[in-house]
């Protein structure tokens, strides 16, 4: 089944993205900064909601892992 239909496999990918982002940025900061309106702006938005949340996106990745470990 593909992840937009299945709200935890939606939820799942879209942690992933914030989490994956974040972590570029902390690498390349030149590369995802530049693209801030098109397309790409997506993948920006994900990394400041990643900087600006981490807080709440790390209890929601250990939530996620947990219930993909231990309820499914």
């Amino acid at each position: 089944m593909s992840a937009i239909f299945n709200f935890q496999s939606l939820l799942t990918v879209i942690l992933l993205l914030i989490c994956t982002y974040a972590y570029i940025r902390s690498l390349a900061s030149s590369l995802l900064d530049r693209n801030k309106t098109e397309l790409f702006g997506i993948f920006w938005k994900c990394t400041r909601t990643g900087e600006q949340k981490s807080s709440y996106v790390a209890v929601c990745c250990i939530v996620m892992a947990f219930s993909i470990l231990f309820i499914h």
